[in-house]
């Protein structure tokens, strides 16, 4: 399961993900090696029996990776970040860069998500990354957007997202929390900034093996 010299793993609860993110590498960081490792079964028994329920598993999974690992499930982000020492690698939550990204641009942050579960992590890492200064979150969730993604309708679960997003005035920022819904950022049209975490959390990811950074500066941390 070891992973070769220079490469970064990727752990995803989707196979939906594993094109999205090769798709940022061509982009942005040719020829940089990613290994992806996709577990769906850690995010459905996290929904129902909460993110400490796969500790074990994720344990197993990080020790065994190699290489740096990128998370890029916000749900198990926080459970995976406290197991780096214990495994013996370093782990970066996908959601990370984004947060701080966030909470530098306004305090008052709303957060979409389509899944209920990833509402508590997500609130908990604004905060860590708000460090004691003014923060006001508000947490939205989108009816059926996640259905939609399950079934295989990404493009609905998009446009969903997308028209939640547009229904948000009093924020300074919305936070698009799952990796998955990355694709309404482009489709909303807000005055607002949105945030989503693939491209952010790719870059600050591949900082760990030493890779250089995005190709085209200006679309970082779009």
């Amino acid at each position: 399961m070891t992973a070769g010299p220079a490469e970064l793993t990727l752990l995803h609860t989707s196979p939906a993900h594993v094109p999205v993110f090769d798709a940022l590498r061509d982009a942005d960081h040719p020829g940089a090696g990613l290994r992806h490792v996709v577990a769906p079964g850690l995010l459905e028994r996290a929904r129902a029996e909460g993110p400490a329920s796969v500790t074990a598993d994720l344990r197993g999974l990080l020790a065994g990776a190699g290489t740096p690992v990128l998370v890029t499930c916000s749900t198990l982000g926080s459970v995976a970040e406290s197991l780096a020492g214990a495994a013996g690698t370093r782990v970066l939550r996908v959601d990370r860069p984004m947060a701080a990204r966030a909470v530098r641009t306004g305090p008052r942050v709303v957060v979409l998500a389509t899944v209920e579960s990833t509402f508590a992590p997500t609130a908990e890492l604004l905060a860590e990354e708000a460090a004691g200064r003014p923060l006001e979150v508000r947490t939205l969730l989108v009816p059926g957007a996640w259905e939609r993604f399950a079934a295989g309708d990404a493009p609905g679960c998009h446009a969903a997202v997308a028209r939640a997003v547009e229904a948000v005035t009093d924020a300074d920022v919305v936070v698009l929390a799952q990796a998955s819904m990355a694709p309404a950022e482009a489709l909303a049209r807000t005055p607002l900034p949105v945030l989503s975490s693939p491209r952010p959390g790719l870059d600050a990811a591949l900082r760990l093996i030493g890779h250089p950074g995005p190709r085209s500066p200006g679309r970082a941390g779009r």
